[in-house]
């Protein structure tokens, strides 16, 4: 039995490491970008459109037959605005439309007598898109399981690696200390310094 939980355990470390090392590259990357935003805030671009929609669409006492889907293809085809619409709020005289994603916001304001409107595109580029990914950011319900699962992987490859340490007796208590060690270094950080 003892020999079959080590043969598993060394199994289980090797092909889910493989298999999730790019998750925990990419987890490891985007943690260093997230821990030092201020350093790519030059690469966020905001750009902002005026112009005017059919009326129309938003100028009629029933709030009912806005007509709501017209509004945002003509947003996504003119000005290629991207994202999951987040919010779309009538109020008495103006329309405003939210889309959000990962790296990425726009905000549209319509006036629903006359159908002008203003549009303001926020796009915070490669790393700002890769950040929101790490934080699981207006990235939708598929990519909230993905990081859940990555969670699990990387929980299984630190306790297989573990298990293993403890099958090898030469290294064991070494590795026991190694990592008491690490633990105790982390919590003396966050204690004295981390506040």
């Amino acid at each position: 039995m003892k020999k079959f939980f080590a043969k598993a355990s060394r199994w289980l470390h090797i092909y889910v490491s493989m298999f999730s090392f790019v998750v925990v590259l990419f987890f490891s990357v985007t943690g260093v970008t997230l821990n030092h935003a201020e350093y790519f805030q030059s690469s966020v671009k905001t750009t902002e459109e005026k112009g005017s929609i059919d009326s129309t669409w938003v100028n009629t006492s029933d709030t009912l037959k806005i007509q709501k889907l017209q509004i945002v293809e003509f947003f996504r085809s003119k000005y290629g605005v991207k994202g999951a619409v987040a919010d779309f709020r009538i109020e008495e005289s103006e329309i405003s439309v939210s889309f959000k994603g990962p790296g990425y916001e726009a905000d549209v304001f319509i006036e629903r007598e006359t159908g002008a409107y203003e549009l303001t595109q926020t796009n915070a580029g490669v790393i700002g898109f890769f950040n929101d990914l790490h934080k699981g950011r207006d990235t939708g319900r598929t990519w909230f399981w993905v990081i859940d699962v990555a969670a699990i992987l990387m929980v299984v490859i630190s306790l297989t690696g573990l298990i293993l340490l403890l099958y090898i007796k030469k290294k064991r208590w070494p590795g026991i200390l190694i990592g008491i060690v690490g633990l105790a270094v982390l919590y003396f950080l966050y204690h004295f310094w981390g506040q």
